[in-house]
């Protein structure tokens, strides 16, 4: 199963709406590097609200993804993070103290506005 990829303007924007496993978190990580690599885009969007919880193994791929991106040039604002999924980023030493974050996407896209300085 695929995570979709929305593009709007020159910003990705990611709903993750299912759980996600090892097969499908490698495949998002893909699909992601790619798509900023063609669109060119300079941030993105990951909105959480419907990931409850998150294994070791997906909460390592998160974490490459949002260091990837950065790579790429492209800013990652996390949306929607549950309670349980902070605990285990922390849990796992998974610390991204300088990964800006929003309650929702809406919100997500201003602070990803304001980070970006447009």
């Amino acid at each position: 199963m695929r995570i979709p990829i929305l593009k709007l303007h020159n910003y990705l924007l990611i709903s993750i709406q299912t759980e996600i496993d090892d097969n499908t978190a490698i495949q998002f990580q893909e699909d992601l590097l790619n798509k900023i690599h063609k669109s060119g885009s300079s941030g993105v969007v990951i909105d959480l609200t419907s990931v409850d919880i998150i294994d070791s193994f997906i909460a390592k791929v998160l974490g490459d993804v949002v260091t990837m991106s950065d790579l790429m040039g492209a800013k990652v604002v996390l949306t929607g993070i549950q309670p349980a999924v902070a605990m285990t980023l922390i849990d796992l030493g998974i610390h991204m103290q300088n990964v800006p974050t929003a309650l929702d996407l809406e919100q997500g896209l201003i602070k990803l506005y304001q980070e970006l300085g447009e």
